[in-house]
């Protein structure tokens, strides 16, 4: 049975360092997508004056 529950919290501690690591990848993109938003429409008023 000890066998069993070190298994099932292995599988769990798994589960939430990926959950954890894509939370952060995701933090990322939404960073990258912004600044690149940004630079777009920086361009866009540039080249419309």
């Amino acid at each position: 049975m000890p066998y069993l529950f070190a298994a099932f919290s292995v599988v769990w501690i798994v589960i939430f360092l990926y959950a954890l690591s894509i939370s952060r990848r995701q933090r990322e993109l939404s960073r990258e997508v912004e600044a690149l938003r940004r630079m777009t429409e920086e361009r866009t008023k540039a080249q419309s004056s």
